[in-house]
């Protein structure tokens, strides 16, 4: 079993963030090899030109606002780094990854993951 291991986003990594604050039940779109789902609450987010949604809640426990529409990720992620090619759960719907991608956790219990290649995570995190 691949090394989970503790890592903070680096601090000159924010994204750009808007709030799906309107009258939607969800909407779906194709991302990371599969079908994702977002709910209203939700947050649409630009990351370094990486469009996604990330849930409402953990957004809300993750990222701090750095001023309107500007914010950093403050919690931090634990990953390892995948030994095979697979398929993850996330709470938007399902991501595909390849072998040397990063797996990646918002909780030490591992039960909120996503994924993301290996030269993304290195320029995004750094040890904790």
């Amino acid at each position: 079993m691949p090394r989970r291991r503790k890592y903070r986003r680096k601090a000159n990594q924010f994204v750009i963030a808007t709030r799906l604050d309107l009258a939607i039940e969800r909407f779906e779109y194709r991302k990371w090899g599969a079908r994702q789902r977002a709910k209203r609450g939700d947050w649409l987010v630009d990351n370094a030109g990486d469009v996604y949604t990330v849930d409402g809640k953990v957004f809300a426990r993750t990222y701090k606002r750095l001023r309107p529409g500007i914010f950093v990720k403050t919690t931090p992620v634990w990953a390892e780094v995948a030994s095979k090619a697979g398929v993850i759960k996330t709470k938007e719907g399902e991501s595909r990854y390849r072998k040397g991608d990063y797996i990646v956790y918002n909780d030490r219990a591992g039960t909120d993951a996503y994924c993301m290649s290996a030269s993304r995570f290195r320029a995004t995190y750094k040890p904790a």
